[in-house]
């Protein structure tokens, strides 16, 4: 006869392997609602990559032309010339002398320098080429005085007194140029506000028909999650998600360009200095870099376009949502609402 406790242990001993081998519960990993092959992506990347490039081109060019206006602004005012035109009867030496010496005379000068024969021709040099004889030619030589910016002197008494002294000399202080400088600056930087805005602007409205086209596109997806609960905000959200990682992709590679950009040309720059071309143009457009300062204003024009590209995306998701959600409430208002 079998004992019952033994039959028991018999089963339990059976049914533990049982138990054992049964399979495990696996949980499918979730997949995005809308599938991101659904989205033209790589091209979407790619505009905001070219806007972002040239939104940080025109915001370093416009901090440039800023910085280099600043410059002449600050050097021209803190210095006058006085021009001296070569006579027959003048001793141009004496002359340079006699009108530096004047000018140091009145409140508020500083230094006076005399521009020698060398610099002279180096300032003519990209004109007239090299080796100039300036005894050859009716050149007028410059004496530069330096001025204190808060205390200038009296420019009408120093004129009329050189004028008076030496008929042949003729001052400039400079203000009509600083004038000139000041509306070239003011001017460059509402352009460069107005390409800006107009970038921002194509941007946006890219975005939006992008946002527009993969609602389309998957519109029953909209409408499944809408019957089964899911609110809008959740929708958007998804989106939002999105939208944010293409336009960070995007935003990135172009500042990186524009980076690079402004990186090379400077030192292309400073490999080609001492040179008459490179001389001019950074008398003229400055240095090519853009600084700390500047680097950092694309580094903000990257955030500033990942943010509004998703906010716009945001806002366009909500809007079509709420456009569906009208369509389904009263179909016959299918007319006024776009597709």
């Amino acid at each position: 006869m079998t004992d019952p406790a033994t039959t028991r242990n018999g089963s339990a001993a059976k049914a533990a392997p049982a138990q054992q081998k049964r399979p495990e519960m696996r949980v499918r990993p979730t997949a995005p609602i809308v599938p991101p092959s659904n989205i033209q992506g790589n091209a979407l990347i790619v505009v905001i990559a070219i806007m972002a490039f040239l939104a940080c081109l025109t915001l370093g060019a416009v901090s440039m032309v800023r910085s280099t206006a600043a410059s002449w602004e600050s050097q021209i005012s803190r210095e006058i010339t006085i021009q001296i035109k070569p006579d027959d009867n003048l001793d141009m030496e004496k002359a340079l002398n006699q009108a530096r010496d004047l000018a140091l005379t009145f409140v508020g000068t500083k230094t006076g320098q005399i521009l020698d024969d060398a610099a002279t021709a180096r300032l003519l040099e990209p004109w007239l080429g090299t080796n100039l004889d300036l005894k050859e030619l009716p050149v007028p030589r410059l004496v530069v005085i330096t001025i204190d910016e808060n205390h200038p002197p009296d420019f009408e008494a120093m004129r009329a007194l050189l004028e008076n002294t030496i008929p042949q000399a003729f001052l400039d202080d400079h203000r009509t140029w600083v004038d000139r400088l000041v509306s070239m600056a003011h001017t460059t930087v509402m352009i460069g506000t107005g390409i800006l805005l107009l970038v921002f602007t194509a941007m946006v409205l890219t975005v939006i028909f992008a946002t527009r086209g993969a609602l389309s596109g998957n519109r029953h997806i909209v409408e499944v999650l809408h019957f089964v609960g899911a609110e809008s905000s959740f929708v958007a959200t998804e989106f939002q998600k999105h939208f944010l990682k293409i336009s960070l992709k995007g935003s990135a590679a172009g500042s990186a360009l524009a980076a690079l950009f402004f990186a090379l040309a400077g030192l292309l720059q400073s490999r080609t200095l001492a040179t008459p071309e490179t001389d001019q143009a950074t008398a003229l457009f400055g240095t090519f870099s853009v600084g700390v300062l500047g680097y950092l204003g694309i580094l903000a024009t990257m955030i500033v376009i990942a943010l509004l590209t998703t906010l716009t995306a945001r806002l366009t998701v909500m809007r079509t949502i709420y456009e569906i959600d009208l369509l389904r409430s009263d179909p016959a208002r299918s007319d006024g609402v776009p597709n």
